[in-house]
């Protein structure tokens, strides 16, 4: 799925999505077999040859500059992101790196003090792949109370969010607005993929994606990138129905992720949010044995990597 020729179809894909007149590049009223600026009308924006960029568009070239990827960047009219990820892709083309299986992800000691902190707030810890390491009650409850709440713990069992959220007919109702989240899971795997091209695993789930979902193939090869630390959606819980969350990842670096979901204070959502936390901590009093039955109440252990 990854080679030499990524960078040329990112460069076809966003070149294609681009109307000439927005740029205010003259097209005298002529009907165009495809759409989009032409190879010679974007090479001309980026103040290089048309020749040269069409064989950095074919694959045929893999020496491209800092300077002149900035440029085409440019008239490609990338953000911040986007720019990124194309320089991500040349560099793969230039190392052409060898597909490995990396070692498995683990919950970090830090990630864990941050789920016990996080208790009355939903949270749950994705690794790169979006594989789900752990999660703490109410993140369960919020995302995925139909699955069991002790996946995370078992790796081969691990739920996966990018397979959940394609694949998994809860998640098509849990978002008033499906189609924004699945782009977003897509933007952000398309960052993960130019990041981390060596990465076996990941090539593998987005091979199974790509076959098991037409959806996922079809914005996959739109080639739309999306970096979203901080998105609102609104959600349509089926024990508490309706409420719009604000979902934030935090992160310090390279290693697993926390996404955390917040409700506005005052707001109806703020009391579904309680609700759920209320009917979570009721399941849980019903399962804990009764504090004078000589057992000691244990704190549920949240999964490991």
């Amino acid at each position: 799925m990854y080679g030499k020729t990524q960078l040329g179809n990112f460069l076809q894909a966003r070149r294609s999505q681009l109307h000439p007149e927005e740029l205010g590049v003259p097209t005298y009223g002529e009907r165009r077999r495809v759409p989009g600026l032409r190879r010679e009308e974007l090479a001309l924006l980026a103040g290089v040859s048309a020749s040269y960029y069409t064989r950095l568009e074919q694959g045929q070239s893999l020496s491209a500059s800092t300077e002149v990827l900035d440029a085409i960047a440019g008239a490609l009219r990338l953000d911040e992101s986007e720019r990124r990820y194309l320089h991500d892709l040349a560099r793969v083309d230039r190392q052409r790196p060898r597909g490995r299986r990396p070692a498995p992800e683990r919950v970090t000691p830090a990630m864990r003090q941050l789920l016990d902190v996080l208790g009355d707030v939903p949270a749950i810890v994705l690794g790169r792949r979006t594989d789900v390491l752990a999660w703490n009650r109410l993140g369960h409850a919020l995302f995925a109370g139909h699955l069991d709440p002790g996946a995370p713990e078992k790796p081969a069992q691990r739920p996966n969010m990018a397979r959940l959220v394609f694949l998994d007919c809860h998640f098509r109702d849990l978002y008033a607005d499906w189609p924004a989240k699945a782009r977003a899971v897509v933007g952000n795997l398309r960052l993960v993929a130019a990041q981390h091209p060596e990465d076996a695993a990941l090539h593998a789930l987005l091979g199974e994606l790509c076959a098991n979902s037409e959806e996922f193939a079809s914005m996959w090869a739109d080639h739309r990138v999306k970096a979203c630390a901080v998105a609102a959606y609104e959600m349509r819980h089926p024990q508490v129905g309706p409420l719009t969350v604000i979902q934030q990842t935090l992160s310090s670096g390279p290693g697993p992720s926390a996404v955390v979901a917040t409700t506005q204070a005052g707001t109806p959502s703020r009391v579904a949010l309680t609700l759920l936390a209320q009917a979570v901590g009721h399941d849980t009093a019903q399962a804990d044995p009764p504090t004078g039955s000589g057992q000691a109440r244990l704190r549920p252990r949240v999964g490991t990597g």
